[in-house]
């Protein structure tokens, strides 16, 4: 059995307690070792073998889970994050299927969401956005056509910028220049929850200087969006439905 777990942003006690049972149980953990925080591997049996993914192929991993599962052996593959984002994991699950090795997911905190907790933000703010977006620039990895990060952030949406921490010259130059105002809020949050982590907030014209001072050129999350904004209690947000008295609810009457 393998089971995938995501690892949460950084901090040891944001993996699920699902997560950490299945750490402590298992005989093979692959943890992808260039992102996860290597002190939840202290979770593991003593006696259980580790690997670190960072310096594997694919198939060099899927010939460790093909062994592990001959012995009847449970495999956790430990990636940062949650598992479905950005984690590569079809691939591994395809392959698993083709050698009819069952399989199971335990998602995980993802960058964004430990930001947002860091900065005090909430992405869908009632007339403000209602759309949450994560994304990334173009690096090796080719970004569709209809996918331009210009287009996107156009929509008004809170937009969440992974993988590309080391573009930020480049990302506010295209924004700018499609006509994206330069005051857009927008944040940058080097290493979520570790002890490392430092934090941008401030605006969108901004973000490259801040990025280079505080020498966020990885492993950092970019934040773009009016609701980023607001996190000072200003104004400009509606008061959700949900709470308001005189809304009605399946749950109780409103006042009016």
């Amino acid at each position: 059995m393998v089971h995938f777990v995501g690892a949460g942003p950084g901090a040891v006690d944001l993996i699920t307690v699902r997560g950490q049972e299945l750490l402590k149980k298992a005989d093979i953990v692959i943890y992808a070792g260039s992102l996860v925080n290597v002190e939840l591997l202290e979770l593991c049996r003593e006696d259980a073998r580790l690997f670190d993914s960072a310096r594997m192929t694919l198939e060099e991993v899927m010939e460790v889970i093909r062994e592990a599962s001959l012995a009847g052996e449970d495999v956790v593959r430990l990636h940062s994050g949650d598992p479905s984002i950005y984690g590569a994991i079809r691939e591994q699950i395809d392959e698993l299927c083709k050698l009819n090795i069952s399989y199971d997911i335990t998602p995980g905190v993802t960058a964004a969401m430990g930001a947002a907790a860091s900065l005090g933000v909430e992405y869908t703010l009632p007339g403000v956005t209602q759309t949450f977006v994560i994304t990334r620039m173009k690096g090796r990895t080719d970004v569709p056509e209809g996918e331009k990060i210009e287009e996107l952030v156009k929509t008004g949406a809170s937009v969440a910028v992974y993988l590309s921490a080391g573009m930020t010259k480049e990302l506010t130059e295209r924004l700018m220049a499609a006509g994206i105002d330069g005051d857009t809020p927008a944040a940058m949050v080097y290493k979520c929850s570790w002890k490392e982590e430092k934090r941008y907030a401030g605006t969108l014209k901004e973000l490259p200087e801040a990025a280079e001072r505080e020498g966020m050129d990885r492993s950092a999350v970019i934040l773009i969006g009016q609701a980023l904004g607001q996190s000072d209690g200003s104004t400009g947000y509606d008061r959700s439905k949900l709470y308001d008295p005189s809304f009605t609810t399946g749950y109780r009457k409103g006042d009016r």
